[in-house]
């Protein structure tokens, strides 16, 4: 009797927990198919009486979602693709490749990685204001083609690589772009697509470094421009709830077809030295 009340309270604490986790974005898809009068109605409705897509209409209007989608995805292309190669080598060395200092090095940048971003990111500014990239798509991006976090990440998932196949690499006359390329790359891919998934997503939500370092109205990428957007429409609810569903929605799908890889990950112990 015990097990069956135990399982059945397990079971209520989850649908609990996912209640909490999924209502804020079935009340935002709720409430941006309500007309603006429904919206403000106390008790709320948890249905809409009549459904309308005039707050879409509006955003797809007024937002200019087009550019801004786009300018989101140019980011997250080079970002990501920067990041990948960058990480992927760095990792590489400091997993496999013997040099002086290796250890040191890596400590730096695990203490630099504990940094906030609000602590560094004035420097970072002034120094891509002397580079001329402010104002510039090239200023979006090059800041973030590397990442300290992916880099442990690969590192780890390096290191689970028996040495044993890099030896017979090297017998068969291999080199270590060899062994990277058509061994390791191959053996840490559900690794990899962790990377990309968590990179994607970072760079779909980025809010302030695109705030600050971006003012033109075409440079702007979807969290910044529902940002200007909800300055003009701020008592317009079902408006600034179809522009967030709108732009949390990406995020949301990709999650769910990666998160399999991404749990394989973490239950293999990918974060274990």
């Amino acid at each position: 009797m015990g097990k069956y009340v135990r399982a059945l309270v397990i079971g209520g604490g989850v649908i609990l927990l996912l209640l909490f986790t999924f209502f804020p974005f079935y009340w935002m898809f709720i409430t941006s198919l309500k007309t603006q009068a429904e919206a403000i109605l106390f008790p709320p409705t948890l249905w809409p009486k009549e459904i309308t897509f005039e707050a879409y209409r509006l955003v797809f209007t007024k937002l200019n979602l087009g550019v801004s989608v786009l300018v989101t995805l140019g980011m997250i292309l080079f970002i990501v693709s920067g990041e990948v190669i960058t990480s992927t080598l760095a990792a590489y060395a400091f997993s496999w490749i013997d040099f002086k200092g290796r250890e040191i090095l890596f400590s730096f940048l695990l203490v630099m990685a504990s940094i906030p971003m609000p602590v560094f990111i004035l420097q970072l500014f002034i120094v891509v204001q002397k580079l001329g990239m402010v104002d510039t798509f090239a200023g979006l991006v090059v800041p973030w083609m590397a990442n300290i976090y992916s880099i442990f990440l690969l590192r780890q998932a390096f290191r689970s690589i028996p040495r044993e196949l890099r030896d017979a690499i090297y017998v068969d006359g291999g080199n270590d772009l060899t062994f990277l390329l058509k061994v390791a790359v191959p053996i840490i891919k559900p690794v990899l697509i962790t990377v990309i998934v968590f990179s994607a997503v970072y760079t779909w939500n980025s809010f302030l470094w695109p705030l600050l370092v971006v003012s033109n109205k075409n440079l702007r990428p979807i969290q910044l421009a529902v940002a200007y957007f909800s300055q003009g429409e701020v008592s317009n609810y079902p408006a600034l709830m179809a522009a967030s569903f709108l732009s949390a929605l990406p995020a949301l799908i990709v999650f769910a077809i990666f998160q399999r890889q991404i749990t394989e990950v973490y239950a293999r112990g990918g974060m274990k030295d």
